[in-house]
Parts: structure tokens; sequence; C-alpha cells
């Protein structure tokens, strides 16, 4: 199975979710592979708090280690790949990415930024998922706002042909009147019934992590919906 974590914008958890998942895929004895393709932001040797490091060192592979492209400017890819003087080839990339997830049973990959944040002048990650073959997980954050911003990605996925997976709303900074509400909402209008509002922890460790996984896919047997997890389902 192949999975694009994508984001209703920048700053929303993509990278913590794809670490729970990863996590929860590993406990429950799945092979995964996670990719970042492009990071912004990066400079010097690889950090430990850039995205591409935290989701490599939640499953603990070999390659990659970081992002497989790492560009210094915090700015988005075709501005900062302009910038630094770096080639972006779109093709070259998702071979690449195709070559990590050989021996994987899950490729887990994080966008940067929103959906149509264009990786090149010509592509953007909705571009990547179609293919790679994948579907799209779609993160935001449970406040103000979310219902739109999660509406108008879910329709670009439609638009393009990519599956969505489901919706995963992390907990915002300072919630507002409408946090815990949105998933249920966002679950009604969009007809989906994997919308789930994520308790987000310092770090996923395993237990939290299976938990985030048995609500996400529902594929892992389980009493009823995961502690400290809302799910909005329609009907």
């Amino acid at each position: 199975m192949r999975v694009l974590i994508t984001g209703t914008d920048t700053g929303v958890g993509k990278t913590w979710v794809g670490c729970a998942l990863a996590l929860a895929l590993q406990s429950a004895g799945k092979q995964v592979v996670t990719v970042k393709p492009v990071e912004t932001g990066c400079s010097g040797a690889p950090g430990d708090k850039e995205d591409g490091v935290l989701l490599a060192r939640a499953t603990g592979q070999a390659q990659p280690t970081h992002a497989i492209f790492r560009l210094a400017e915090q700015m988005p890819p075709t501005l900062a790949s302009d910038r630094s003087g770096i080639t972006i080839d779109f093709d070259a990339l998702v071979l690449k990415i195709e070559r990590f997830a050989e021996s994987a049973e899950y490729l887990l990959v994080e966008g940067a930024g929103g959906l149509l944040l264009p990786v090149t002048w010509e592509w953007n990650m909705v571009d990547v998922a179609r293919a790679l073959g994948a579907c799209a997980l779609v993160v935001g954050v449970d406040r103000l706002g979310t219902i739109n911003h999660t509406l108008l990605t879910l329709s670009a996925l439609e638009l393009a042909g990519v599956p969505c997976a489901g919706v995963v709303l992390t907990t915002p900074e300072t919630v507002d009147q409408s946090t815990g509400s949105n998933a249920a909402a966002i679950a009604q209008l969009s007809g989906l019934d994997r919308v789930v509002a994520a308790p987000r922890t310092a770090y996923p460790d395993r237990t939290d992590a299976m938990r985030a996984v048995v609500a996400w896919l529902g594929r892992i047997p389980t009493g009823g919906p995961a502690d400290g997890w809302t799910v909005g389902r329609v009907g």
C-alpha cells in the first residue's frame, strides 16, 4: 500500500502523523519505508528536527535517512530550488522513491506544505501520488477554518482521481470553539467515514501509534474507537 501524507497547509502535523503511522504499522508486523521527497529550510548536515530525519528514525530504515532533496531556503520547493541552482527532475524523483519502496509493504510519502504546493514548476504532490499509484491521507488542524481547507483539499484529490484514505485532524496549540466538532462536520459534508481528531503528544510512542492506526485504517481488530480519538462518521 502506498500512502501520500498530505496537508491542508504547512505545519499541520504531517510528520507527527507519518511517524505515528509508521510506528503502528511496524508494531503490527508490517514492513514500512518512509520518504520525504523534498524538504526546505535545510542547511548543513541533516539535523534532528528535519521531517525526513524524523520519519526515517521512526522506522529505523537504512535508506533514505533524510529528505531526497534538502533545500536551504525556507520557501516553496520551486523557489528554493531556483535559488540554490538545484534542478528537481520529477521522473528521476519518482523512480528513486520507487526504488526505496521495493522491499516494503507500506510506502509512506510525506509531502511538503499543502497538497498543491509545486515540487517543480510543472508538477506537484498530486502528480507524485498519481505517479506512485498512492492514496492520500489528509492532515489538518482541528480549529476554525479547517472545514473549508479540508474540503478544498478533498475536492482537489477527487478532481485528480487520487483516492482519499481518510482525514486526521491534529490538536491545535490553542483550541477554539470549533475544536472537537470539526471531524464530524467534515465526515458529514464529505461522505468520508474515516475522519478522526487525534490528540497530539510531543512524539508518538508505539502504543499511541497503534491507537492512531486503528482509528485511521480500521483494519486491526479493536473493541471500539481508539482511546482519546474522536471519529466522525456519516449517518
